[in-house]
């Protein structure tokens, strides 16, 4: 076969084209707040009040968008691999919903043979990992996961440095 010969073969469809998505017009998402720094022993004081409260999860850990750890409050779990694979996750997260065309994505949520595991994003660049204990059902450890990114929320300083709020003891 000569190379005039394969230019000559019928053109195949060209392959799909991402387009980027529109912009919506609104307020830009809270990951786009900037905050101060968060203190990590103080995270991880708050991250062990959470899992006090909660019955249901196993595991927090708190991590940052490019994957690195701030602080966790899990056991058997490699804390540096569990926060970079998060933040793939919810990257992946991210362009899924984009693509199926459902809205933003708020979290991301992994069934596994013993527990769940749950990736919110959150304010800045933030991600909370939630782990639940084995023996719990999909929909309680929705809720529980739920719970822990709310109670995480109220321990964020708010935009400009103002003090943080206490979690109830």
């Amino acid at each position: 076969m000569t190379s005039a010969d394969t230019h000559s073969q019928p053109s195949r469809t060209p392959l799909p084209v991402r387009k980027p998505a529109p912009e919506t017009g609104g307020p830009p998402p809270d990951r786009a707040v900037k905050r101060p720094p968060l203190d990590s022993d103080q995270t991880l004081e708050v991250l062990h009040r959470i899992r006090e409260q909660l019955d249901q999860v196993a595991g927090l850990l708190v991590a940052t968008h490019d994957g690195l750890v701030l602080a966790d409050d899990t056991r058997a779990v490699e804390a540096d691999s569990v926060a970079a694979m998060s933040a793939a996750a919810v990257g992946l997260a991210a362009q899924f919903t984009a693509q199926a065309r459902i809205g933003e994505s708020r979290s991301a949520m992994f069934e596994g043979s013993s527990g769940y595991v749950c990736v919110f994003p959150v304010e800045g660049s933030l991600l909370l990992v939630v782990f639940g204990q084995p023996d719990i059902t999909m929909g309680l450890f929705t809720l529980a996961a739920k719970q822990a990114l709310t109670l995480f929320r109220h321990h964020l300083p708010a935009p400009g440095g103002a003090p943080r709020t206490r979690l109830p003891e």
